[in-house]
Order: structure tokens, then sequence, then C-alpha cells
């Protein structure tokens, strides 16, 4: 709340103003601005969150884009730019920061630290832990660490709606990839759905797509694919096919060419988690069930 000092007595805030002042924190509106990044992985482009306010926030840095910038100034509407939290550091999520940074001085980056990956988008990065509370807008936003996607994902939860802004968590219409060679993880992937299941949200704002409304219905039905999927990479490896592209073939029957490398990543993904669960393993020969009879 902010004072104007004059020659006149100081008054108090007027009942509205008071009204407006408890009752902000209880809303989540963020404005949506797209990144302007269309492409095979990023389908239509990304969203990113603006939540104008007290401490304007922005949630992810998109790529760049000059458009992207000009949309986040109009939006503003003359606000400064407090700062940028972002939800991991995948290129389309991420890599705009030394853009923004330049066009919007001052602006404060944020997120998980991985510091490997951070170096490729050169801005003093200050770090988010899992748990943190951090204002954004005009109210206050949880840091909930949501790996499996990318080691360093984050999801922003808003109590008061059951709001949760979940980065590349969750996309309408489509599922996640878990790219191995990025350090995605399937294990810590499923983990964090069920993380976020517990948290009971009402709405999700994603990087990808339109809102999700019923948040359960989506998720479950992502833990029961990943599942299935599973089950399908088990069959292939118990018919002889000993390496991911042979599996891909296999599993993703009429894929088009595009999307092949990011079917192998899942691949990769569940591969690597039925070795750590003692399932599968790997030799200069390629993969194969430890158990056969298990199937």
């Amino acid at each position: 709340m902010r004072f104007f000092h004059s020659s006149a007595r100081l008054s108090a805030p007027s009942r509205a103003t008071c009204d407006r002042l408890r009752t902000t924190r209880f809303l989540l509106n963020p404005l949506a601005i797209h990144a302007f990044n269309p492409g095979p992985i990023t389908g239509a482009g990304n969203w990113t969150w603006l939540l104008p306010g007290r401490v304007s926030t922005l949630i992810d840095a998109g790529t760049g884009d000059p458009r992207h910038i000009d949309a986040l100034e109009r939006a503003l509407a003359g606000e400064r730019l407090a700062q940028v939290l972002v939800t991991h550091a995948h290129a389309d999520h991420a890599s705009g920061a030394p853009a923004m940074a330049e066009r919007m001085p001052g602006v404060q980056f944020r997120k998980m630290p991985w510091p490997d990956r951070d170096l490729k988008w050169p801005v003093s990065w200050q770090p988010l832990a899992d748990g943190e509370v951090v204002s954004a807008g005009d109210t206050s936003l949880v840091t909930v660490h949501t790996p499996g996607h990318a080691p360093d994902h984050v999801c922003f939860w808003h109590e008061e709606t059951r709001t949760l802004l979940c980065g590349d968590l969750a996309v309408k219409g489509t599922t996640v990839w878990i790219p191995s060679s990025l350090k995605g993880d399937l294990s810590d992937y499923l983990a964090s759905l069920e993380r976020v299941l517990r948290l009971n949200p009402q709405r999700l704002l994603p990087a990808h797509g339109p809102v999700i409304n019923e948040p359960h219905k989506l998720l479950r039905a992502y833990i029961a694919h990943k599942l299935e999927r599973e089950a399908q990479v088990l069959d292939a490896l118990g018919r002889g096919d000993t390496n991911p592209d042979a599996i891909v073939a296999r599993v993703y029957a009429g894929l088009k060419e595009s999307l092949a490398p990011m079917a192998r990543e899942n691949v990769v993904s569940h591969l690597v988690k039925l070795a750590r669960e003692g399932r599968a393993t790997s030799d200069d020969n390629g993969w194969r069930l430890i158990n056969p009879i298990s199937l």
C-alpha cells in the first residue's frame, strides 16, 4: 500500500480500496502472452503468463522473439516488469531471457538451478527452491518442484484458487515427452503427476495449448498412458527388439517421421526406468529383459 504525503493530513484508504486489497490475493487472472514460436515440438507455440500488479511477474521467458516482448510491453501498459519465473531451462521457456533483459533492464530472472543448462542463457539467474513462496502480481505463489520432463521443472501453485501454472507438466490433447538425453526421467515424471494430484488443483495453466479445467481426469489418463506404453515396451523386448529404434517402429507404428526422435526419447526413458527397477538391462548387444517369464 502506497501513501502520498502532502501538506494536508493523511487520510485513510477508502473502504473500497481496503476491500480490493483484501480480496486481490484470492484472485488469479493472469494474462496469456504468446511467445510466437510455433514448431514441431512446441506446436502452436508457447504461452507465457503475466501477473500484473505490485510485483509484476511473467511466467516463462519464451525465445526472445521481438513480437513476444512487444506484446508483453503492451500488456504491462506502462508497469515495470519486476521478475520472470522460469519453469525449466528448455529453450522455448528460458532462451528469451537475454533478449528480455536487454529490453527491460532491472528484471530479475528466477528458476530452480540446472547449472550446466542455465549457462546457455546468460543472465543472472536467481535460485528458486521447492516450497518457496514467491510474491507475484498482487498475490503469492508456491514453487512446486515437478521433475521428469526436465530435472529443474517447477510449477507455481496458487492455493486460494487451486490454480497451478504448470509449464510442461501437462498439455491438453497430447502427452508430454520425456527427453532422456536432456536428463528427463520417467519415474520422476510419474511421481510429479501424483504430487500434483495430491494438491487437488481445479485448473492448470500450461505453457502449451488451452487451459485445463479437469486436471484430475487428464493427469490420471497420463499415468495410465505411460503404464500402457511401458507394457508395450516390455512386449517389444520380449519379442526380440533390442534397440530403441526397433521398439519405436513396433510401438509407434505409422508415426510421422518428424516425430520419431521424440518417440525415441520416450522409449529410452522407459528403458532407463525398467533398468532401474531391475526388469531390463543393456550390453553391447542391446537391450533385453532380465526375466522374460515375468511377461
